[in-house]
């Protein structure tokens, strides 16, 4: 099991626009260290029109780093998976929140279970809480003083990403439009993200494609041979009369 599964990680609201900007540095050609300047350079030049005030050195140098990790230089066992991703964005851009979504699904799994919390939740109700996610997260993280403050961060992204609204109710929060996902490799995608955030890397197709923390998509319905036809990166394992089991290649 890789550390980042018990990692929280993510200090600070992360914006959309900053893992774009990420992106279109490596599309560009940069190395990382040039990359890690012009991030700097980029986030220091926001401080004064940042909701959260000003930015330190310190919080800019924590983002840097999230965004290093996500995209520039990510753990050794996502490499193939963010070239994937980012050849899939370079052919559509369009489909943008949906990649960077999967992406740092992969490197921070703490973002992926705040959403699986956030969607079981809005299964169940129209609104939800930042006190309700966090009791959901403190679960299966334990019950750290630092869960509901870092839980905070990251569903204040999803507000940022507008993927959340703020409901009338101050601290509570709606569903916003879903995004449909019809590209099946986009899709075979973040099923791959889905298995990173697992120590197992393994999970029940069904399962995976309605998984909550999917709430501001729509996926396709797939088949396991579908998904093993276009990527090499995932096994089917066949159990039961009609039941489908992926797993990741190690």
């Amino acid at each position: 099991m890789s550390a980042r599964h018990d990692l929280i990680g993510i200090k600070q609201i992360l914006r959309l626009d900053w893992l774009e900007k990420t992106t279109n540095l490596l599309f560009a050609g940069m190395e990382g260290k040039y990359i890690r300047k012009e991030l700097h350079d980029f986030l220091g030049c926001q401080k004064s029109c940042d909701a959260e005030g000003e930015r330190s050195e310190q919080t800019r140098t924590f983002a840097v780093n999230n965004l290093m990790k996500i995209w520039v230089s990510p753990e050794s066992e996502l490499v193939d998976f963010r070239n994937a991703a980012l050849a899939l964005l370079r052919k559509q851009p369009s489909m943008a929140l949906a990649i960077h979504w999967a992406v740092i699904s992969a490197a921070y799994p703490f973002w992926f279970n705040v959403a699986r919390q956030t969607g079981r939740l809005l299964n169940l109700q129209d609104q939800v809480t930042q006190q309700q996610i966090a009791n959901r997260l403190k679960e299966q993280y334990g019950d750290r003083q630092t869960i509901s403050r870092y839980a905070r961060y990251v569903i204040r992204s999803f507000v940022e990403w507008g993927v959340l609204k703020d409901a009338e109710t101050k601290g509570c929060y709606e569903k916003a439009a879903v995004v449909t996902i019809s590209d099946q490799n986009l899709a075979i995608l973040m099923l791959e993200a889905a298995l990173q955030t697992s120590p197992e890397g393994k999970g029940a197709l069904g399962l995976l494609l309605n998984n909550p923390a999917f709430f501001p998509f729509s996926l396709p319905v797939m088949s396991g041979d579908l998904v093993t036809r276009q990527t090499d990166r995932i096994d089917v394992v066949r159990y039961g009369m009609d039941d489908e089991m992926l797993k990741l290649k190690m």
